[in-house]
């Protein structure tokens, strides 16, 4: 009489090779297909298609690319803009969103910002707000 414990260890057996049986029948397709549902033959047999992503909605991860003082100068000049709209200030967080800017992208424009004196803030860490001079 087989115990619980070599009925459960058997189903698991059984379940794992299922599961394996099933990869190895599928197309590589239907393994990178991000809904899980195997893509339609006509879209797998087309040419991949580019989608331009904005810049500023950018999902990469890693180093930003290099950029010039005339395009920290237009983030910067954006920044001044939107916080002079908003007469108590913002904080990092909210520029990032308000602009769709990547959070490593900040902390350069608004080092500028300050220096230049286009900028001032108040608080510390991530309570600072920053506002337009």
């Amino acid at each position: 009489m087989p115990t619980l414990r070599s009925q459960l260890d058997s189903l698991a057996a059984t379940f794992a090779n299922a599961i394996v049986d099933a990869i190895r029948g599928a197309s590589l397709h239907e393994l990178v297909a991000s809904d899980g549902r195997a893509a339609p033959a006509a879209r797998a047999a087309a040419a991949p298609v580019a989608r331009a992503l904005p810049a500023a909605k950018s999902t990469r991860t890693g180093r930003l690319k290099r950029r010039s003082s005339e395009d920290i100068g237009q983030v910067l000049d954006q920044i001044v803009a939107l916080v002079k709209k908003n007469k108590d200030g913002l904080r990092a967080e909210q520029i990032r969103s308000e602009l769709s800017l990547q959070a490593k992208e900040l902390p350069r424009v608004l080092k500028e910002g300050l220096s230049s004196k286009r900028l001032r803030k108040a608080g510390q860490k991530r309570a600072t707000v920053y506002s337009a001079r």
